[in-house]
């Protein structure tokens, strides 16, 4: 369980940030929503204070938000609410669902019906990263070994560039990645401890939250009590619903650190190592045959990203091509000017 005190200091704190919320939101629906949440989470300090002082603790004499919370409200006044949701989800202010969507997904019926829109996004989201990780080790790889192909002819000098190419970018992805996931991880492990910990101190105010949340997404506010106290009657089911409906984080989107890393450093190996094949293996006319390659990969790569947009897979083949060969033939013009510039 956390410590009353810091429970404390976060509900008052996000109280602040409500209001902060609200005060941007004037004039619309949301305003109202926010704070009523405001409300709310004073409440839940009021029973936070009261455990506070039964274990002999004291509180200080005045609330004051953390230089943490004074720059995100700030952020918050100047890029508005939607476009900082994700900060402030983080800051354990909920609703920030309501900004996640164009417009308000169906409501649920039923508890088995809590979640199931989240179960078939994470296949998706690995196999929309594996193809943009392989098409940066392509592109990215492609534009530095013909650089160097157009400033030095010499193969070793090529074969050593494009290996260096491929071990700094592919180790920058993983690190890259690594951080990105493992952060993302934590700040869903914390905020879901301290959802928990509310949840078992006070769960009907959890619930009146939930409904609020519900009722401002469209739902009759009697349905949407009902069915939040219908929920709470299973705990780590209300938890995971918590989790999405108040904070806006996806459990299914967060994979291991060490899963998204390695992914990551194969899929950008993958990709950068099909320009460099023909000069490892000692091919005859590499730089063609490389050109080639990677001309092929680059059409499969942007036929594959038309599962993701929606658009033809030739277009979208053929503008991947465009794109990936002006590239290379500007690296290689640079380098075969800077070539006969610096020799």
């Amino acid at each position: 369980m956390s410590d009353p005190l810091t429970s404390w200091h976060e509900e008052k704190q996000s109280a602040w940030l409500y209001r902060v919320v609200a005060d941007c939101e004037r004039g619309t629906p949301r305003e109202a929503l926010f704070n009523e949440l405001a409300q709310a989470a004073e409440a839940q300090a009021a029973i936070w204070q009261t455990l506070v002082s039964q274990n002999g603790g004291t509180l200080p004499h005045a609330f004051r938000p953390e230089l943490r919370a004074r720059v995100v409200a700030w952020l918050v006044r100047r890029f508005t609410p939607r476009a900082m949701r994700s900060v402030l989800a983080a800051m354990k202010v909920r609703g920030m669902v309501l900004y996640t969507h164009a417009a308000p997904h169906p409501m649920p019926l039923h508890r088995e019906d809590i979640g199931k829109r989240h179960q078939s996004g994470a296949a998706g989201n690995a196999l929309r990263a594996g193809v943009f990780g392989v098409n940066d080790g392509l592109v990215s790889n492609a534009a530095l070994i013909y650089g160097v192909a157009g400033a030095a002819q010499d193969a070793s000098v090529i074969v050593l560039t494009g290996v260096a190419g491929l071990l700094a970018g592919a180790f920058s992805m993983a690190s890259g990645e690594y951080v990105s996931v493992r952060a993302q991880r934590e700040m869903f492990e914390y905020q879901i401890g301290l959802e928990r910990d509310e949840l078992e101190q006070y769960p009907d105010e959890e619930a009146a939250e939930l409904a609020l949340i519900y009722a401002a997404k469209g739902m009759d506010p009697a349905e949407a009590r009902k069915l939040a106290d219908t929920l709470m009657q299973d705990p780590e089911r209300a938890l995971d619903t918590l989790a999405r409906e108040e904070l806006g984080l996806d459990p299914a989107e967060l994979a291991s650190p060490w899963v998204a890393a390695l992914s990551s450093f194969a899929a950008f190996t993958a990709g950068a190592a099909l320009p460099l094949a023909p000069f490892l293996l000692g091919a005859g006319h590499a730089l063609p045959v490389s050109i080639g390659l990677t001309a092929l990969g680059l059409f499969a790569v942007g036929a594959s990203m038309s599962l993701f947009t929606g658009r033809r897979a030739l277009f979208s083949g053929l503008r991947m091509l465009a794109i990936g060969g002006a590239a290379g033939l500007a690296t290689y013009g640079i380098g075969a000017w800077l070539g006969v510039t610096l020799g």
